[in-house]
């Protein structure tokens, strides 16, 4: 066996392929569990409601989401430092605290609508929200309290493989291919608030603010150097690839099945029950199964994550692979947004739809404010010294965060608009 190992080292190419599936992790995990309930939710109410004409929003998506995700990576090999130190550092606590308060209130309805996706998948197998929430928080957190950064990271690694289950789904709902290209490659754009509130929505999923702050610690926890940047990059597309096939066919798989026959839904379990008389059992268990292991999935990541920027932008220990005492203050924080996510799914007839819809929006509209910080940062040359920015990436960042204000700007003028309107 050493023999072996030895062979494969000494030839070029299997050295390479050794070395990316050992920076294999950040990437993929940080793509699949964009993926989450809150996501689930939201394109399959995209595709209940527009069909297929929402399709094309999924390809500046994943254009976006490799910039922005490659721009993390590079931070984080090349400092060291999460994004929350390099914040505090460059724009001062005070600038910190208000953009981290934003995105607190933000992450814990995020990781209540995980727990809400878990409730619903199992539902389906009736099995009550009371035993199912707090057996999945107690999983979720034994993982990460008592686990270690390694273990954790092959769960995640496994669990973003089960999310190729929507695959299914979508192939046995019998979507009509011709329509898909024909979305895709001549999109059509509605200018009413409805349609832009969706379309907000689903880039706001697509390239939340805390999976910004997940990547770059995740690089960091996994010790990964300069000299394996290029296999990292690699990492993010196959990230970026993930999130968008699976965003993609739950999209087709709700439009064939629940758009054609003009059913509304409020939830991604509803679009797991209505799959079942038109599209059968099966169809409507893969949904449900994939629902269930994305949300469990996300319910680990999201507060971790919080944790993570939070105790970084303050100075706080963090870390998976430190034990309690080490960072006191990162496990309380990962353990307290655990607890407020499941009493507010725990709360009888609590707006979950509501909750999760307007979270997502919210990561849209602060989503361009951690951008322009990571854009600053990124073009330091006292930081990055030569691995600052390039005209491209630079362009791609600033297109994004241009695109985000303008649906923030617009989605809060409509309605002001339609009032002035009316009183005339």
């Amino acid at each position: 066996m050493k023999f072996l190992l030895k062979k494969l080292k000494e030839n070029v190419y299997a050295r390479n392929v050794i070395i990316f599936l050992t920076v294999l992790g950040p990437g993929i995990i940080t793509g699949s569990v964009d993926n989450d309930a809150g996501g689930i939710t939201t394109y399959s109410v995209a595709g209940a409601l527009y069909g297929y004409q929402l399709l094309w929003t999924l390809l500046p998506s994943f254009v976006a989401l490799i910039v922005v995700q490659e721009m993390n990576a590079r931070m984080g090999i090349v400092t060291g430092k999460g994004l929350a130190d390099l914040i505090r550092e460059n724009f001062g606590v005070k600038m910190t605290f208000y953009i981290f308060l934003c995105l607190l209130f933000a992450d814990i309805g995020n990781t209540a609508t995980e727990f809400a996706g878990i409730a619903g998948s199992l539902m389906i197998f009736n099995i009550s929200k009371y035993v199912s929430v707090p057996l999945a928080a107690i999983f979720v957190w034994i993982l990460v309290v008592k686990g270690n950064y390694k273990t954790a990271e092959r769960i995640f690694l496994i669990f973003s493989f089960f999310l190729l289950s929507y695959i299914i789904s979508a192939v046995l709902s019998k979507p009509n291919w011709e329509e898909i290209g024909v979305a895709v490659i001549n999109p059509t754009f509605h200018w009413n608030e409805d349609y832009l509130f969706m379309t907000m929505g689903i880039i706001g999923t697509t390239i939340a603010p805390w999976m910004q702050f997940y990547m770059q610690s995740a690089v960091i926890e996994k010790s990964i150097k300069i000299e394996d940047y290029k296999y990292v990059r690699w990492d993010v597309i196959l990230g970026g690839i993930a999130t968008v096939v699976i965003a993609f066919f739950i999209m087709v798989a709700c439009a064939s099945t629940l758009y054609v026959n003009n059913i509304k839904i409020d939830e991604a379990k509803d679009a797991a029950v209505a799959l079942r008389p038109l599209a059968g059992e099966l169809a409507s268990f893969v949904f449900a199964f994939g629902l269930f292991i994305a949300s469990i999935f996300s319910a680990a990541i999201l507060p971790l994550a919080t944790a993570f920027y939070v105790c970084e932008g303050f100075g706080f220990e963090a870390g998976i692979n430190k034990k309690f005492n080490e960072a006191p203050q990162f496990y309380a924080l990962f353990s307290l947004i655990i607890l407020i996510a499941v009493i507010i799914i725990l709360i009888p007839d609590a707006p979950l739809i509501t909750i999760t819809i307007w979270t997502q929006v919210l990561n849209a509209i602060l989503l361009p404010v951690v951008l322009l910080c990571m854009i600053n940062i990124v073009n330091n040359e006292r930081i990055m010294g030569e691995y600052v920015n390039n005209r491209f990436q630079n362009a791609g960042g600033l297109l994004t965060t241009f695109l985000l204000i303008t649906l923030s700007v617009t989605l809060i003028i409509f309605p002001l608009v339609k009032n002035i309107i009316k009183l005339f």
